[in-house]
């Protein structure tokens, strides 16, 4: 099994700390896909940004079709969703 180093969120700062504090706020905790990229925060911030712009607000796809498409990506990709 691969490992990735982390920072843990009561070490994480600006502008980490603020992904962080939202993740939590959104979803009650921090997802690894998140954590994973915590050596680099700004990096995670616009990640972040990137996936709020486009699974939680309105475009083309309703968001049961977002979901549904990211459910069978994370499948394919053996991957826990």
């Amino acid at each position: 099994m691969a490992y990735l180093r982390q920072v843990p969120a009561d070490n994480a700062q600006v502008p980490l700390r603020q992904v962080y504090d939202a993740a939590i706020k959104r979803a009650g905790g921090i997802a690894n896909i998140i954590r994973v990229m915590s050596l680099d925060g700004r990096a995670a911030q616009g990640s972040m940004q990137l996936y709020l712009a486009i699974m939680k607000t309105p475009n083309a796809l309703s968001p049961s079709r977002k979901e549904m498409l990211a459910a069978v990506v994370s499948n394919v990709n053996d991957c826990y969703y």
